[in-house]
């Protein structure tokens, strides 16, 4: 076999690198680098995928080992982020392992896309990169946050991770357009997360927190619109 049949799957195992690396820093509370960890999987997760494509490399055991990775760098590790996230703000009962719920989560939502085959271009209920980098943005922010956002973010999560709310793909898929009236209103919200965050001078990881939760939002309020017409 070719050497570049291995390329995507060495890329692939480098998200889990990320992963494992961020579980250790998170434990030993450094959020900070975990949540760069988890930024550094998210960018190998990405490009495993580009590399299959560009060199025609695609096997099972690529989908697979990928769905194994993503479990840790985006499911485990935004999770133990969060608890650790609680102890640190002295929180020491039962309500901590809370967060956990989400790595559960986060395993139904995998299996699902492995089997789903509504989610070739599109995905149904909310990505794992997606709520992973939520969660750890919310980590690293350093915001204030009352004792119990953690535990109910953590929870709404993981009921989004596997719902059946459509999610369009910020990636612009073979067939569709460049640039529809969904992904132009996602850039619109993107610019002003940004202009907000500079203006207020906030810690460049609540921009991170803005953006994504303005795509949920936007998803959201678009899986609601035939709701209302119905009436």
């Amino acid at each position: 076999m070719s050497i570049k049949k291995h390329i995507p799957n060495t890329i692939t195992l480098m998200n889990l690198l990320c992963g494992v690396l961020g579980v250790i820093f998170a434990l030993s509370s450094r959020l900070d680098i975990a949540f760069i960890l988890m930024l550094a999987a998210a960018v190998f997760d990405f490009c495993d995928g580009l590399a299959a494509r560009l060199l025609k490399a695609y096997s099972p055991i690529g989908k697979e080992l990928d769905s194994l990775c993503d479990m840790v760098s985006f499911g485990v590790l935004p999770a133990i982020m969060l608890m650790v996230s609680m102890q640190k703000g002295g929180v020491t009962e039962w309500y901590t392992y809370i967060p956990l719920f989400l790595a559960l989560m986060s395993a139904i939502r995998l299996a699902k896309f492995n089997v789903d085959e509504r989610q070739s271009t599109d995905f149904i209920g909310v990505a794992t990169p997606t709520s992973a980098i939520m969660s750890g943005a919310l980590c690293y922010s350093g915001i204030a946050l009352p004792l119990w956002f953690i535990p109910c973010f953590a929870v709404v999560m993981g009921l989004l991770l596997v719902s059946e709310i459509p999610m369009f793909s910020i990636k612009i898929a073979k067939g569709h357009k460049l640039l529809d009236a969904k992904h132009i209103v996602l850039i619109g919200l993107v610019v002003a997360s940004i202009a907000v965050t500079v203006a207020l001078r906030l810690n460049w990881s609540v921009a991170v927190l803005l953006v994504f939760g303005s795509y949920i939002v936007e998803n959201l309020i678009i899986a609601c619109i035939p709701l209302f017409r119905r009436r």
